[in-house]
């Protein structure tokens, strides 16, 4: 996928604005889609880049963006950040089996405002890339299980690998 690919994918989630932002990008690999949030994220904003391989990604990206890598396994660690305006989980939670528990862990570290953007093949059929699959049925049924959590698909394309349709999905914390 092209950086600008992976831009069109997720922008309908990081509304303009001049506040700077925290967020973490957990199983980020080689970092497209870090990028791609440092794109949309305002100047001097910050990204928690997290993957269980070493990756090596720049310290700043776009917009004067900063980057922190950590290598760690997102579902066994706990991290020593906090209050982050979002987290980004882009083809990474269909290698999670409990996916449950592991969105009840991260919502300690999210601001009061929660947001996950979530990128995931829309398909219920496993295979040896995508073990734990996530449509996004499953998704929304997945999140009916958090009080005051909204699931909106922002944006869906064909997949490249044949796993169905891609779609980004933003979670946000309704407004109460």
């Amino acid at each position: 996928m092209t950086g600008k690919e992976a831009i069109n994918l997720i922008k309908k989630a990081i509304p303009e604005s001049a506040k700077l932002q925290q967020w973490a990008d957990l199983g980020c690999g080689s970092g497209t889609f870090t990028n791609a949030l440092a794109h949309l994220l305002p100047n001097g904003s910050h990204i928690y880049a997290v993957d269980n391989q070493f990756q090596n990604l720049p310290k700043i990206m776009h917009n004067k963006v900063s980057i922190d890598f950590l290598k760690a396994d997102f579902k066994n660690f706990d991290f020593s950040f906090s209050n982050l305006d979002g987290i980004l989980m882009a083809n990474s939670l269909h290698y999670i089996e409990d996916k449950e528990s592991l969105i009840r862990k991260l919502e300690n570290y999210l601001s009061a405002d929660k947001k996950f953007l979530i990128i995931e093949y829309d398909t219920e059929v496993a295979n040896q890339w995508v073990p734990f699959p996530v449509s996004f049925q499953k998704l929304k049924e997945l999140f009916i299980q958090f009080e005051n959590m909204e699931v909106k698909k922002i944006t869906e394309r064909e997949s490249v690998f044949g796993q169905g349709n891609l779609y980004a999905a933003v979670i946000n914390t309704n407004n109460r």
